[in-house]
């Protein structure tokens, strides 16, 4: 079974203030129980999470080899206070405190660096991202100061130009990447760095009443077609599905990741044998 390289275990799938709340006074462990249960039943032996502000992935990697999961966790992602990313870490102002929330992962066990240069989608409105992208520069210094304390660097990004900008400042893996074009998914396929497309996330909306299917479904469709134009250039990805967000339960969201790449590239005979090869490389890449 594919190991889930994009989860979070600090989020249901049902409702995230609900599921943040359950943690305020400290970690409630049946939380990890539960979801760790979840993927222990349907042989899922690797899961890399996206980290949190509030000690339950540190305490989840913890309990993880009682499960026989090789679990991975940036104990926090790291943001740019003003922007988009308190959901899942901590923030700084200036890059002397962005270094000492890097070495403060190193001294509490963690297994990479995780930066977040974007916002995510607005389902209300198809093709835009919520505020505003980090600037080139920074981005680059923040990958070679993460680099530096050997670090590999995993992104939260979406949007053409931000990718095509994590890309250039050296990134080990892209999560999302939504909206890519031509030039940046060239620049992916030229790159070493792993693409984690998490794409079942807005299949998995479609129908739900939240937002409108119209938008849904034409993100659905470019991201398909993202998909196939990635793997015919010769992308590395992997199968990640965001576990934890919004209907993408702790497990099922992995089968549901895999069945949504069968279904955008079905035919391609080798998929299964370089989908395993990209999730080899995060493995490889994302230890401590």
């Amino acid at each position: 079974m594919f190991g889930e390289c994009h989860a979070h275990i600090i989020m249901d799938a049902v409702n995230y203030k609900h599921a943040v709340n359950r943690h305020q006074t400290g970690v409630d462990e049946s939380v990890i129980h539960a979801h760790f249960s979840a993927y222990q039943k349907l042989g899922i032996r690797f899961v890399r999470d996206g980290g949190d502000s509030l000690g339950v992935s540190r305490r989840a990697r913890e309990i993880a080899p009682s499960y026989g999961i090789d679990y991975r966790t940036p104990i926090f992602a790291i943001h740019k206070n003003g922007h988009y990313g308190g959901i899942v870490g901590r923030g700084f102002d200036t890059l002397p405190e962005y270094t000492a929330l890097v070495r403060e992962v190193k001294k509490q066990g963690g297994d990479f660096i995780k930066i977040m240069t974007t916002g995510i989608m607005d389902f209300d409105t198809d093709g835009h991202i919520t505020g505003d992208a980090l600037p080139y520069a920074l981005v680059k210094e923040m990958v070679h100061i993460a680099h530096e304390e050997g670090f590999a660097v995993m992104t939260h990004t979406n949007g053409a130009g931000p990718v095509y900008d994590a890309l250039l400042a050296g990134v080990d893996s892209v999560e999302h990447g939504n909206y890519m074009d031509d030039e940046c998914i060239l620049a992916f396929s030229q790159s070493e760095a792993v693409w984690v497309p998490t794409v079942t996330v807005v299949p998995n909306l479609i129908g739900c009443g939240r937002f409108t299917d119209t938008v849904l479904e034409s993100i659905w469709q470019e991201a398909g077609d993202n998909i196939r134009k990635a793997w015919k250039a010769g992308v590395t990805m992997a199968l990640g599905s965001d576990a934890g967000a919004y209907l993408v339960p702790h497990g099922q969201g992995l089968l549901d990741e895999l069945r949504r790449f069968k279904s955008i590239l079905s035919g391609e005979r080798d998929l299964e044998q370089r989908l395993e090869l990209g999730e080899r490389k995060i493995c490889l890449l994302y230890t401590s």
